[in-house]
C-alpha cells in the first residue's frame, strides 16, 4: 500500500457536486493500493499514520501525532499512486489491484481506521472525486507499508 499524507487544516471531497467527506484539521490520505498486499498492509499502514509525529509542538518541531492531537482523518482512494511512468507517455497501472480486489481493501482500511481515529471520512471509491484542500505548513509524505 502507497499512502500520501497531507497534513491539513482542512478538507473535502465532492462526488457530483456534492460533499461526501470532510475534515478539520488533521491528515489527508491519499491511498493507494497494489496487488499483493495483504491484511498486514493494513494495519501497518494504520498504525504508521495516526502514531506518525507530524504535528508540531509550541517548540516547533514535530513531536505530537494525529492521536495526540485528536485529528480527524479523510482518506480518499487513488489507483493512480501505482502509475508506472517510467515507459512511453501513458502511465501503466499493472502494479495497481484490480478494482474489485481493492474496494474490499480499502473497505477494511476505512473501518479499521475509524477503530482508531473517531472521525474518518472517506471519498467515494472508483467515483470522479474533486478534493479541495488547505494545506497546513505544507507537510506532506508518502509511506510505502513494503518498504
Amino acid at each position: 500500500m502507497r499512502a500520501v499524507i497531507q497534513r491539513v487544516k482542512s478538507a473535502s471531497v465532492e462526488v457530483d457536486g456534492r460533499c461526501v467527506g470532510q475534515t478539520g484539521p488533521g491528515l489527508l490520505v491519499f491511498l493507494g493500493i497494489a496487488k499483493g498486499d495483504g491484511e498486514k498492509d493494513i494495519d501497518w499502514l494504520i498504525e504508521k499514520i495516526v502514531n506518525l509525529r507530524i504535528f508540531e509542538k509550541e517548540d516547533g518541531k514535530f513531536d505530537e501525532s494525529l492521536l495526540d492531537r485528536g485529528g480527524s482523518l479523510l482518506v480518499v482512494s487513488q489507483f493512480t499512486l501505482y502509475g508506472d511512468c517510467s515507459r512511453g507517455r501513458r502511465p501503466s497501472f499493472s502494479d495497481a489491484m484490480p478494482s474489485d480486489e481493492a474496494k474490499v481493501f480499502f473497505e477494511s482500511f476505512v473501518e479499521r481506521a475509524r477503530l482508531r481515529v473517531p472521525d474518518v471520512q472517506t471519498g467515494v471509491f472508483q467515483a470522479h472525486m474533486e478534493v479541495t484542500l488547505r494545506n497546513d505548513g505544507p507537510v506532506t509524505l508518502i509511506i510505502e507499508s513494503r518498504k
